[in-house]
Parts: structure tokens; sequence; C-alpha cells
């Protein structure tokens, strides 16, 4: 009897070891498949910005015809929220619990990812490079969340700077959305010019489902604004500068890098959008950088779909999800989610296309453990719709 009791546990232990890294694994993850997820705008007032999600599901394509990640295959989960917070956030929950997520990328929006962060924190889920510079990402800093765009408040402020030093305004008046999107570059503004002694002359706000914006215009107009600071979707932005342009109102307009793509905008603004100047995410799409040139060739013209369109707001996809591709890497064959989250820790310099990432060891009283860069530069849009560079990178 006793032999038979000492057999039936052996052969369970046996069973049971067997199964254990299977029962323990992290989900979202097989010998074969890592499942990376992604909500993105695809329709409403934000479907210029769609085009970043795209970007992330052709050069995840092109890592998968190139070996995978040690010999896994990423299998890319993205849907449609719409830029609607409510619909991010059952989008996010019917993916991770029903199909199994390890880890997400990007997901355009402040207000969207407001509405998933605290549920992917609780769960430990990594994500990777929100796709907004929401000072909400890092402060307090969580151990699942790494961002890499720029801070808004800082590009506001770089923004703002160079407007009063280098081109003498001193009439500043700023539009902007009135979620935590637009309050980000509210606050960058607002402080950079208590800097140097002003105060916007005005401050209008907008919201998402606004479409008549002459009142509004009417209301920079008459502040007399001589430059005007724009943080606000491309739809809205566009209107706000043809509008200006038809009331004959003329002042330097200057936007956040969310209206960078200066084709597109020139395109949607009939060329109202000349003159303006913006931050930028990463090197230009017309410049020789030598990873600019590969993705162009290797990811865009290979995988991209035939009405897609080259630009800044596409390969943001790829900026954003660069670092994490390279800590997958670095992560080796047995891949968790601590080993991942450890090797996104330990990028120290990391260059791609766009600015330099670093991270930390998770500090809770430390924002910069998860933000990861500080950098962005300034560009004019020209005549024909390409960019003059005003400034190298700065340190924000």
């Amino acid at each position: 009897m006793k032999k038979r009791v000492l057999l039936s546990i052996s052969v369970f232990l046996t069973i049971f070891l067997g199964m254990a890294p299977h029962l323990l694994a992290d989900e979202g993850i097989t010998d074969t498949e890592i499942h990376i997820g992604q909500w993105s705008p695809q329709t409403g007032p934000a479907a210029a910005w769609g085009s970043v999600a795209r970007g992330t599901g052709d050069y995840f394509q092109w890592i998968n015809e190139n070996g995978g990640i040690h010999g896994r295959k990423i299998v890319y989960h993205m849907f449609d929220d719409g830029y609607n917070p409510a619909k991010t956030k059952a989008g996010v929950k019917e993916l991770q619990e029903g199909t199994g997520i390890f880890a997400w990328a990007c997901g355009v929006g402040t207000s969207t990812g407001l509405a998933v962060k605290d549920y992917l924190a609780e769960k430990n889920i990594p994500w990777v490079g929100p796709a907004a510079g929401s000072l909400h990402w890092v402060n307090p800093p969580l151990r699942n969340l790494f961002a890499v765009y720029p801070l808004y408040i800082g590009e506001a402020k770089a923004l703002v700077k160079y407007a009063v030093e280098e081109m003498g305004k001193k009439r500043v008046a700023i539009a902007y959305l009135n979620d935590e999107y637009g309050k980000n570059g509210l606050r960058g503004a607002t402080e950079e010019l208590k800097r140097h002694g002003l105060e916007p002359v005005a401050e209008v706000s907008f919201e998402a489902k606004d479409s008549d914006l002459k009142p509004h215009v009417m209301k920079l107009r008459k502040s007399k604004a001589d430059m005007v600071l724009l943080w606000t979707t491309v739809t809205h932005s566009a209107k706000i500068v043809g509008i200006s342009k038809a009331m004959k109102f003329t002042p330097q307009f200057m936007s956040t890098s969310t209206c960078s793509d200066f084709p597109l905008m020139m395109k949607i603004t009939k060329g109202a959008w000349e003159g303006v100047i913006t931050g930028t995410l990463g090197e230009l799409p017309e410049s020789d950088h030598p990873g600019i040139k590969k993705y162009k060739t290797q990811v865009f013209d290979q995988f991209a779909a035939k009405d897609e369109r080259w630009g800044i707001f596409y390969y943001a996809g790829i900026i954003f999800t660069e670092p994490m591709i390279q800590a997958l890497k670095n992560a080796g064959p047995d891949l968790t989610r601590e080993k991942f989250i450890t090797e996104m820790e330990n990028l120290k310099g990391f260059k791609g296309i766009g600015p330099e990432v670093s991270f930390k060891p998770y500090d809770k009283n430390d924002m910069y453990s998860r933000q990861g860069t500080r950098q962005t530069f300034l560009i004019q849009c020209m005549p024909d719709g390409s960019s003059k560079k005003l400034t190298g990178w700065l340190d924000l």
C-alpha cells in the first residue's frame, strides 16, 4: 500500500512538474508567438493619427518576415477605438481577458490611455510607447509603463521659448483641446510664458466634437495675438488655420508634434499650413538618416497598403516600438514579462529614428525611471510641404 501511494505521488509530481512551466507561463506568449496589442483611432476626430498603428503593424510584419524574435512571430492585435475612451477600455479588456496579450504597444491619445492605465498597471502588463506625451504616464511612475514620447509640457515650453526669444513674440494665445492632452500643452506654455514675465493673451478651449470653429477663431483674433499655439486635433488645427487665413488673421502659428506631418497638413488646409512651426518626434521623412532609408524601403515599400502614405505619423508607430523590440531581443529565448521589464529598464542611450531613449530601474519617486525621452527639435513647414529644420535636438 505504501509503495502504491509513493508511486502515485511520484506520477503526480512528474505530471505536475511537466505542466508547471505552461501553467506558470505569462499569457500572450507561446513557443512560437508573442501577442502584442494596440488601440488606434482609425475613424473619428483623430483618424489622421490612425497611421501610427498601421506603421507599427507593418514594422512587426517586417520583423516576422526576417525571422521574428528568437524564433517567435509577433501576433499583432489592433482595434479601432475611434478616439473614444469607453471603446478603448472595452476593447483592451476584451482582448486581454479573451485572447491574452503579452504586452501593449503605443495607443494613441491621452484620454484613451488614461481609460486603461490603471487596469494594465494592476495586472502588471507591460505597456511601451504610449502615442502621447502626457505627464500622467510618469507622474507618478508605474512599474509596467515605459514612455517614449517627449513630454507635451516640455515640448510646449520649447515652442514658446523659441517664439519669445528667437522671434520676439509678446502676445501669445493658446488654443487647446479640453482634455488631458490639451491641458498638458496649456500647462507647459503658461509656465514658460510666466518665466518670461508674460501671460497668455487668450486661452481658447475646444471639445473634440466641436465642428463650427469660427467663434473660437474670433476670440483668438480679438486677442491680437502675434503667436497662436495649437494643442488640438489635426482636424481642429487645420480648420483654425484655414479660417484664420480667410479672416486675414495672420499670427505665427505653432503646434505640437501631433500636427507635424506637413504634407498631410498642407493637403487638408489647401496650403494654409505653410510657415507653421511644430516640434517633431523623429528624423525627417525626406532625410538621409540610415534608419529612415531602411524603414522606407524595407518596411513601407514592401508592406504598406497601396493607399498608405509615408510620413512622420506612419513611422511614429516604429519610433515608439523600436525600444520594445530591442528589449524583447535582449530578453533572450526564455521570455517572460519580468525579463522583458528588466531589459526595458536596462536600455541606455538607445538611438533609433527618434530621440535617444534611456530608462532606469523602477523608482516610485523618480518619474525619469519611466520617461525614456527628453528631446525634440523644431521644424517649419515649407511651401512644398517639406520641413525646414530650425534647431537641432533640444533637451527638454
